[in-house]
């Protein structure tokens, strides 16, 4: 049995005062529970999370990483950087980061190699547009992504990658996919992982589904047997959170 996981992503959102009362609010809650959770602060909110936090299993994860390890690149974090601050995961590839700041698969693939290389565990995004949705291309769509991002992981790393679909169309926008709908381009990754790695690696790999997860959806979507769990967006700054690890 794959052990479900739980990811709370904080994006851009509460200062260290804010964060470490917020994660000192979920720490019994999250002692009692037998899901993988990772919590994902902002970086400069890492370090007191990490603190408020001792005593659980909890694993703290990182919003984003660079593919070097040092050097002149103003405003980036380096994957020793992480490992000094006790960052266990680090998530690659989201929506935001391709949109917004024009992050390549070139990019996304190298920062999935340097992830691994240094003991990190990336939780890899990936997920379609409206547009590509409307137009019937998402299973070659999110098959290019995934394709993408492994390029040159070997068989033994492969499996310590978490991957995360998020349609893009549903991240804090409130719509969800329904229930098929995310069960579908979960499958089509799972399957997509077994023409690359084989059988075993794809049933040992842990995908999450990400986009408007709620307390009252959970449930449902992680009752689907490629779902192993959730990356949660606004529902992991809010009590809920507790509520979907519990899902």
């Amino acid at each position: 049995m794959r052990r479900r996981v739980v990811a709370g992503n904080w994006k851009m959102n509460m200062i260290p005062a804010e964060a470490a009362a917020f994660a000192a609010s979920l720490c019994d809650g999250l002692k009692e529970t037998d899901a993988e959770v990772h919590v994902i602060p902002p970086f400069t909110d890492i370090a007191v999370v990490a603190d408020a936090l001792k005593g659980t299993d909890v694993f703290i994860g990182s919003q984003n990483m660079y593919h070097e390890d040092k050097g002149a690149f103003t405003g980036e974090i380096s994957a020793d950087m992480l490992n000094g601050l006790g960052v266990h995961s680090v998530i690659i590839g989201h929506s935001e980061r391709r949109t917004i700041f024009s992050e390549d698969d070139t990019m996304i693939n190298r920062k999935v190699v340097k992830a691994l290389e240094k003991g990190l565990v990336p939780i890899l995004c990936c997920g379609e547009s409206l547009e590509t949705r409307e137009a019937g291309n998402v299973s070659e769509w999110i098959s290019g992504q995934i394709e993408s991002a492994f390029a040159g992981v070997g068989e033994n790393d492969a499996s310590k990658v978490i991957i995360a679909y998020e349609p893009i169309w549903a991240i804090g926008t409130g719509k969800v996919a329904t229930t098929g709908q995310a069960q579908e381009v979960c499958h089509l990754i799972r399957e997509k992982i077994k023409e690359l790695y084989g059988e075993k690696v794809s049933e040992d790999i842990r995908i999450l589904y990400g986009g408007s997860v709620k307390a009252e959806n959970s449930s449902e979507l992680f009752d689907c047997p490629d779902i192993d769990g959730g990356l949660i967006g606004g529902a992991s700054l809010k009590p809920e959170f507790l509520d979907i690890v519990n899902a």
